[in-house]
């Protein structure tokens, strides 16, 4: 029962975060490193693949592919999340350091926490 409550948890997690990619894009794309083109378009894809995520794993045929695809989609984004820690990139003109910090090894719980869903 723990495992199916948790698994509805990530979904709404990540469909309500890929949700965010498209309400305000901007602060996404404001923490893609400088080194990836099209920033923006980033945003939106990454956005695209965290609802699809969310979405499939509540699907029980689709569940396993979606959680690979989740975690694919971590890794994907860690960068970006070093990016916004290593310069304290400003969202919506505040710092947040710590949280910042915090964050990056949020992205290994989240890893584990699909990776619970590809058995």
């Amino acid at each position: 029962m723990l495992k199916l409550v948790l698994r509805g948890l990530l979904a709404l997690l990540m469909v309500t975060a890929g949700v965010f990619h498209f309400l305000r894009p901007s602060v996404f794309a404001s923490i893609v490193p400088k080194y990836l083109p099209w920033p923006l378009a980033l945003v939106y894809i990454s956005g695209v693949f965290e609802i699809l995520g969310g979405i499939g794993l509540m699907i029980p045929l689709t569940s396993r592919w979606a959680a690979w695809g989740l975690i694919a989609l971590f890794v994907a984004v860690f960068p970006a999340n070093i990016n916004m820690a290593v310069n304290t990139i400003a969202i919506q003109g505040e710092t947040y350091p710590v949280a910042s910090w915090v964050r990056l090894p949020l992205q290994a719980v989240l890893i584990v926490w699909a990776w619970w869903y590809t058995k």
